[in-house]
């Protein structure tokens, strides 16, 4: 628009005269910083081709071989890279925290279009980032101070039902599913949607006729592959019931609920032979006590005893009691890894 106008020319030479005026230094993005680790960048591909940000740390003055934590990240578009060490974000803290405290070595990404990795996280659906976490599971093993031998994969929300799928044929020390869900999407989501109608403060015949209509509504979008757009345009009367965007949900495209519909955690998770650490919040209003303790009854069906439940009373989603982050939290975590990496270095 001032392409042409002849205050560009005034504006200029402002800029040359007066630097300080007219010039900007470019901000440089925050990173992260820890008193017990440094922190090494990479990058990983997904399926797509796109780079994605690797984040790894390294205890100072370490061994050679080290045991390493794999994270598997939450469901929406945010980045698992907390320059902020006074954070109150609960995941944040446990980040941090583990990185700090644990003298273990870590590993994190950022998914399509989050931070500085390619792509665009409002479109990636779950298969493409699934291949994304496989990726950097297999950067990882390059890295010549983590144990392959020794290595604890810890998936947070969403990425807690899913994280056995990132390791493929490697095999781990254990498994901790943090706020998460072991069964279908379907079963979880009507079990959110009643929920959400209660809090909202529905009256009880409202609740049950939402509901009703959201069983019809989501065997199209997660069983039938339809979107909520086609789905309220096929169903005008249901206009009122849909909250979110035509296209998907939370953020995510619709094909990514479809996709982690067509799991069977059943079978991801009766595979598992290593010891799993199932954690949750009584607090929790987004993954439910039956969504956690799914994953705790399949393991322990297959393998009795494989499976330590821990449920904390106060505890939200995000670990937090009284918007104060859980202090027994790290501690629980910490003494439950420690017992599984005892023995069994690389050489």
């Amino acid at each position: 628009m001032l392409r042409n106008c002849p205050c560009v020319l005034f504006l200029t030479l402002l800029a040359i005269l007066t630097p300080s005026l007219g010039q900007t230094t470019p901000t440089e993005p925050k990173h992260e910083h820890f008193q017990n680790a440094d922190v090494l960048y990479g990058w990983a591909k997904d399926a797509r081709g796109d780079r994605l940000r690797i984040f790894v740390t390294r205890p100072k003055n370490a061994a050679a071989r080290l045991p390493t934590i794999f994270f598997v990240g939450w469901l929406s578009c945010d980045s698992v890279e907390y320059a902020d060490a006074d954070t109150h974000d609960g995941f944040g803290i446990l980040l941090r925290r583990l990185i700090e405290e644990s003298g273990y070595a870590t590993i994190r990404m950022d998914k399509p279009g989050v931070g500085e990795s390619q792509g665009d996280c409002s479109k990636t659906d779950f298969q493409q980032e699934l291949s994304g976490y496989q990726s950097a599971f297999e950067e990882m093993l390059k890295y010549d101070f983590v144990d392959p031998a020794r290595i604890i994969v810890i998936g947070l929300s969403n990425g807690g039902g899913v994280s056995p799928l990132v390791a493929r044929q490697h095999p781990v020390r254990g498994y901790i599913a943090a706020s998460s869900w072991g069964r279908t999407w379907y079963e979880h989501m009507l079990e959110m949607e009643r929920g959400r109608l209660i809090e909202e403060g529905k009256r009880p015949a409202e609740v049950n006729t939402s509901v009703k209509a959201f069983v019809e509504f989501y065997t199209l979008y997660l069983v039938k592959g339809m979107s909520p757009g086609q789905i309220v345009a096929q169903h005008p009367d249901w206009k009122g019931l849909w909250y979110d965007s035509p296209d998907g949900q939370y953020g995510r495209p619709a094909a990514f609920y479809q996709q982690l519909q067509a799991l069977n955690l059943g079978e991801v998770w009766q595979r598992v032979n290593e010891p799993v650490l199932v954690i949750r919040g009584a607090a929790d209003n987004i993954m439910s006590r039956s969504d956690s303790e799914a994953i705790a009854q399949i393991v322990n069906q297959v393998h009795p005893g494989h499976t330590r439940y821990l449920q904390f009373e106060g505890m939200t989603h995000g670990f937090t009691i009284n918007d104060k982050f859980n202090e027994e939290l790290l501690p629980a975590i910490l003494t439950w890894m420690k017992e599984q990496l005892q023995g069994g270095q690389s050489q």
